[in-house]
């Protein structure tokens, strides 16, 4: 029987850490571009600054977690928001 909550602890297998950032970077995309509000210069500065290091998605979201919880807060976004907190739960 195997255990049915992977322990990242262990292994990386099976949590999608990689996936489950670019989704978040998509969804802060679409957010992004149906927005006015403050946070959109932030971020932009923050993704050329990733793209410019050569950071991935996944860096990215680990390091900007509290921007990105204010941003999708702000904006009512409880899908991200639920994906931003899965993420952090499973320590990815």
């Amino acid at each position: 029987m195997t255990d049915q909550n992977p322990d990242r602890y262990v292994s990386f297998l099976g949590l999608d850490c990689t996936g489950k950032a670019d989704r978040l970077i998509e969804m802060l995309a679409a957010r992004l571009a149906g927005t006015e509000s403050r946070w959109g210069v932030y971020f932009d500065r923050k993704l050329a600054e990733k793209t410019r290091m050569g950071a991935d998605n996944l860096h990215f979201v680990g390091s900007q977690v509290n921007a990105l919880q204010a941003f999708f807060e702000e904006c009512d976004d409880r899908a991200a928001l639920d994906l931003l907190f899965d993420l952090e739960q499973t320590r990815c």
